[in-house]
């Protein structure tokens, strides 16, 4: 045993200090997608009061200043003294980890935050919190600094308001940035609002409005997301940039102490996209609930076409087949909900499956019978769906092999691959063109770093069927390069690479490549982007260069604005400025400097964002519809942005490390 390891040096964490020193364990990471999850546990709480029936209204406000309120019309917190912790029962909430109304299934029949953290983590990762209680006539009000109570319990007066307001302000030490993104915000307030009809949320941003590209002045952004519609509002707002099919399908159901709601609705498309939530909690991974509509869709659609003479082959129609371009949305209201998977988001509760397998064959049996015009054109469009499949499986195994006379696609020659055998360690560039990719070679480091060259642009695979684009030999060279399958075969946990990178120029046609990359990986493989491990690469604008004492130095900028900053901090010397066109014109050495190398680089990871907003956004800007792509532009693309590494992008959740640092 090593000398000097005793009982002294064994650490007991007290109270929320086991919080502060590993946040990520609490609230995933200390990047943007944590500091936004902070909002989502404070709204939770409300939306609680909601799901049991006492709150209609919930505002919340990014202060001009930075900080946070959330306020809603429930119950108030209760503010006696907690029989067991014998101090205020709000401090108990805002102090104490794992202290609610959601244990013991006494305050809340069902509830979305099921782990009774989110107050204290809040409070504890907070610069300052504020909480004020109106309950039963009486105003309330305490004070917390960095967790710890600086005042007590205070009465405010009588009151006739009722309800709970916490003001915080994330702390600046702990945080990458402490800067709110309205949008991102939006997103997981509107998908609420979906998914509580009846329950108004507020959004206001009362910080100074972005200039506009036109160089006018944003309007102050508040909105109120307001959906009596429930989750036939959802699907209708997902599919609003597509040509759709029919009008939303709801369906609605209880059984077993289990409220079921489920909606649908088909568009022109070739993508499936299955939402699915537990008492308002997203469920990415899917679980019990999926698979049970799944079976009962796929049972009751083949039982139809059959029966009306739609279809007459002697195979079954897939659910693949009979779910394409099909946006559905199932949540699932119950008690003693239990999580499992890599991220805890999918749900385990096996009596749930046939719940939700009953109801929805019971309601699209009843559906279809009434709506046959409907019906045939769903039959339809999945027999075609069919077709496709099957000539798609020759290039399937083409995929997996590269042994196909028309769609050969041989990696060696193309892909250089890294030494490691180690997947956990290791990233595969897929670089913009040859020239670049020869630069990409020479200069990574071969122990982890592969790369594949990508000549053209890759084909937009929004519009595409599978069997289209398997046959396109750009497209099927990153599937054989990562080697997890595409589709509904695409398996995660064997993927070659643990980092997929895109490197391309820093122009209009590098930009369209990276959508339509990320696009192909949104629809085809989007394990790898709700798993965080799909990133752009940041290359540098300029380079400035000068001579001292015969020795060169050099110096990169990525906007406009570092390049005013390096140039004045040159203004005495006689400065070269050079503007890089392409990838191809820097050499190994300064590639790897500037944009491969792990200690000094700048990477934008790519991950989901709200259901709603992703959807939404990867069909706008890549669908067949384009006057929204070009309304989307204009409200948001901020032309000579010199802000733009450091803020965030909702739709995809693109997180923006500082420069330096790897992501």
């Amino acid at each position: 045993m090593s000398e000097g390891y005793s009982e002294s040096q064994i650490k007991v964490l007290e109270g929320l200090e086991a919080v502060r020193l590993r946040p990520g364990m609490y609230i995933g990471s200390t990047g943007p997608r944590g500091l936004h999850h902070l909002i989502d546990e404070i709204v939770d709480n409300a939306v609680d009061e909601a799901l049991a029936g006492f709150c209609v209204a919930i505002n919340v406000t990014i202060e001009r200043d930075g900080f946070v309120t959330v306020e809603d019309d429930g119950r108030g917190i209760p503010v006696g003294i907690h029989p067991d912790a014998g101090i205020p029962t709000p401090q108990v909430v805002f102090t104490k980890l794992h202290a609610g109304g959601k244990f013991g299934g006494a305050g809340y029949k069902v509830s979305g935050g099921l782990h009774g953290v989110g107050a204290s983590v809040v409070n504890a990762l907070s610069d300052w919190l504020e909480v004020e209680i109106w309950r039963d006539g009486q105003g309330y009000k305490q004070r917390y600094e960095r967790g710890t109570p600086i005042t007590g319990l205070e009465p405010t007066g009588p009151s006739r308001k009722r309800g709970t307001r916490v003001r915080f302000m994330p702390d600046a030490t702990i945080f990458q940035t402490i800067t709110f993104n309205v949008e991102s915000v939006a997103g997981r307030l509107r998908e609420l609002a979906f998914l509580n009809p009846g329950l108004a949320i507020r959004l206001r941003d009362k910080r100074p409005p972005p200039k506009l590209p036109d160089g006018e002045t944003a309007e102050p952004y508040d909105t109120t997301f307001d959906h009596p519609g429930g989750v036939a509002d959802f699907v209708a707002y997902m599919n609003e940039v597509h040509d759709t099919l029919h009008a939303p399908v709801q369906f609605v159901g209880e059984a077993s102490g289990m409220e079921v709601e489920v909606a649908l609705q088909y568009n022109d498309g070739y993508a499936e996209t299955l939402s699915s939530f537990v008492n308002c909690i997203r469920t990415g991974e899917g679980g019990q609930h999926e698979t049970g509509f799944k079976f009962a869709h796929t049972r009751v659609m083949n039982d139809y076409a059959r029966k009306s003479g739609l279809y007459k082959k002697k195979d079954n129609l897939t659910g693949n087949d009979l779910r394409e371009g099909m946006v559905a949305v199932i949540h699932v209201r119950m008690q003693g909900a239990e999580f499992e998977g890599q991220t805890k988001t999918k749900l385990g509760n096996p009596e749930v499956r046939g719940v939700v397998e009953e109801i929805t064959a019971l309601h699209l049996q009843a559906w279809l019978d009434e709506n046959p015009k409907i019906a045939r054109v769903m039959i339809e469009k999945a027999a075609r769906a069919s077709h496709a499949r099957k000539a798609a499986q020759k290039a399937k195994k083409a995929a997996r092999t590269g042994k196909s006379s028309r769609t050969r696609t041989s990696l060696e020659g193309k892909l250089t691959r890294c030494s490691s055998k180690d997947s956990s360690e290791t990233e595969l560039f897929i670089v913009e063109g040859d020239s670049a990719g020869g630069s990409a070679k020479q200069g990574r480091d071969r122990v982890f770093q592969a790369i594949l060259p990508v000549k053209g642009k890759p084909l937009n695979t929004e519009k595409a069927t599978l069997a289209k684009v398997l046959g396109n030999k750009e497209i099927l060279s990153v599937v054989q390069a990562v080697g997890a399958g595409i589709g509904a075969d695409f398996e995660l946990s064997v993927a070659n690479y643990a980092r997929i990178i895109i490197l391309a120029d820093a122009d209009d046609d590098g930009a369209h490549i990276r959508c339509l990359l990320l696009t192909f990986f949104y629809r085809f493989m989007k394990p790898l982007l709700a798993e965080g491990r799909v990133f752009i690469a940041q290359p540098p604008l300029f380079k400035l260069e000068r001579k001292v004492k015969g020795k060169t130095e050099e110096i990169y900028a990525w906007t406009d604005a570092e390049l005013k900053k390096a140039a004045a901090k040159w203004a005495k010397s006689k400065t070269v400025i050079q503007r890089y066109k392409g990838l191809g014109e820097m050499d190994p050495k300064q590639l790897w400097d500037t944009t491969m190398n792990p200690a000094t680089r700048t990477l934008v990871r790519v991950t989901l964002g709200d259901a709603a907003g992703a959807e939404r956004q990867v069909k706008t800007l890549m669908g067949n519809k384009s006057e929204p792509r070009k309304r989307w532009i204009s409200e948001h693309v901020q032309f000579g942005d010199d802000n733009a590494r450091s803020q965030t992008v909702d739709g995809t959740g693109v997180e923006r490390p500082i420069a330096g640092a790897s992501a």
